[in-house]
């Protein structure tokens, strides 16, 4: 798969995915992951070829929702780099912080390194061609969410609330965000 990422303003091409869909929140706790993982289990069924991206550093949740918790990805080397190939459930391919470190510890990154972090977790993993690329973000309007928005120019987004007052107005803010 072809892909680019030169600084950190570049945009992440990822040529063998037709479409990419930020799946995201204004806050946490209002069935974000949740929405993500049905989505692309949904989407695979229909005979889609699905990748699913948990960009919740900080909480990713992915892992548990599809219990697959403890499972490490295999890599390859491939022009002198590592390439991680994606778990494999439901027809879904997955890729998740979650797997490349234990489950009780935090991941304690600033900003930049954060970025940085998710742009070789997308660019680092072999995701072959995909008609969908899901990406379970992180929830508000933080350093992921902006650079995900502006590296993956060609993404749609989704933002995912729930009916009570503060989860609107948060999810009215993350929408402006897009």
């Amino acid at each position: 798969m072809t892909k680019q990422q030169n600084s950190a303003l570049d945009e992440i091409k990822l040529d063998n995915v037709k479409h990419t869909l930020l799946i995201s929140s204004g806050k946490g706790g209002v069935g974000k992951s949740t929405v993500a993982a049905n989505l692309a289990v949904s989407l695979s069924r229909e005979g889609y070829r699905t990748g699913l991206l948990d960009a919740d550093l900080y909480g990713p949740s992915i892992p548990i929702l599809f219990n697959i918790e403890g499972e490490r990805p295999k890599a390859k080397k491939q022009d002198d780099e590592d390439i991680m190939i994606p778990i494999e459930k439901y027809g879904v391919k997955i890729m998740s912080i979650g797997f490349l470190m234990n489950k009780e510890d935090a991941v304690i990154w600033r900003g930049p390194m954060a970025s940085n972090a998710l742009s070789q977790l997308i660019t680092h993993t072999e995701w072959g061609e995909l008609d969908y690329l899901i990406v379970d973000m992180p929830p508000g309007t933080g350093d992921i969410n902006i650079t995900l928005a502006q590296k993956l120019k060609q993404s749609k987004a989704m933002v995912v609330i729930s009916p009570q007052r503060l989860a609107v107005s948060d999810g009215v803010k993350a929408a402006n965000m897009f």
